[in-house]
């Protein structure tokens, strides 16, 4: 019977530690990688898909200086131009806050207590930039003033859009269609972080704090080396087809740029394009595809400064968008 009972323990002990093995080697394997960018536009699409549904998230310069009048208090305004500029001129009751700040700044301001938050700048360009990090955050009251503060009197509109409305660009304008890329591979992302809440915060920090310049792009610049980006027309497609930069490819506003559609057509190899009618929705969506990881460009005033007179879409018109609305000055 003892002989019965060793035999039996000997075989027991072997199996415990093959078990108590097997739990400390799984306890050890780490997890599989995660990737970052396939987290981030899944949790982007799934919280609002601001890129599909309200962008941009534009006011016009009338309804600010409606609601200064009626109701001051229920609208907080933030200029990021420079403190020089600020100070020579500004929307009474702004507050100046620099690009790298702006989400900082806004989440100490109990933003939720205001009808409307204003993002002005100087054209609209480099304010739709920054709402876009804001609404991708969750702030959805928050509004780009359209054409910036050159829409607010014409002291702000000179060397801005005064002189950026041009058709140097009409005559290379061309009707024939270029594919979209195959769908390949979303950027990689290297944040260090899990889950989408935590990643998005860390590119939108990151992409604040780098600002708007290295996400735009002069249509000297972008025709000096055509080939050398993917050119992103981001209109409907009649009004591509009825011509467009060279080599420009077509993408719908927001229906294309979905995982589930043509999102993963953009390259990771080049520099993504995009151009709007006025700049302000293509700086936007650049800065959206920017926190996924693509090196997207906004190109400057759209195609005002390239077809101006025989564009489709917005045009900025001095004689009704410059409402001449009094300013202040000092600090």
């Amino acid at each position: 019977m003892k002989n019965l009972r060793l035999l039996s323990l000997l075989l027991v002990i072997p199996m415990m530690l093959l078990v108590v093995g097997c739990e400390e080697e799984s306890s050890t394997t780490p997890p599989p990688p995660v990737n970052e960018a396939e987290v981030l536009a899944a949790y982007l699409e799934s919280s609002g898909d601001y890129l599909n549904t309200s962008n941009p998230a534009i006011v016009a310069a009338a309804d600010v200086r409606t609601t200064q009048l009626a109701n001051p208090t229920t609208q907080y305004i933030i200029d990021i131009r420079s403190a020089t500029d600020f100070t020579n001129g500004r929307i009474a009751g702004a507050v100046n806050v620099t690009m790298a700040n702006l989400l900082t700044h806004v989440k100490g301001i109990n933003a939720a207590s205001y009808t409307r938050i204003v993002v002005t700048c100087y054209t609209g360009q480099t304010s739709g930039f920054g709402v876009a990090a804001l609404r991708l955050m969750g702030y959805n009251n928050v509004y780009s003033l359209k054409w910036g503060m050159c829409s607010w009197d014409s002291t702000f509109a000179q060397n801005r859009w005064l002189t950026n409305m041009t058709n140097t660009r009409a005559a290379t304008l061309v009707t024939t269609a270029t594919a979209k890329n195959a769908a390949g591979n979303l950027p990689t992302l290297s944040t260090g972080k899990s889950t989408g809440a935590e990643i998005l915060e860390a590119r939108v920090t990151a992409l604040l704090t780098e600002g708007f310049t290295p996400a735009s792009i002069s249509n000297s610049n972008l025709y000096a080396n055509l080939t050398g980006h993917y050119i992103v027309n981001y209109w409907p497609l009649a009004e591509y087809s009825a011509g467009h930069v060279p080599g420009a490819v077509q993408y719908t506003p927001k229906s294309d740029l979905k995982l589930a559609t043509n999102l993963k057509t953009l390259p990771t190899d080049k520099p993504v394009v995009v151009y709007c009618y006025t700049g302000q929705t293509s700086a936007s969506t650049a800065f959206i595809l920017r926190t996924l990881g693509y090196d997207a460009k906004s190109l400057l005033y759209g195609a005002n400064a390239m077809f101006y007179d025989t564009m489709p879409g917005t045009k900025f018109n001095p004689t009704t968008e410059i409402k001449g609305y009094p300013y202040v000055t000092g600090s």
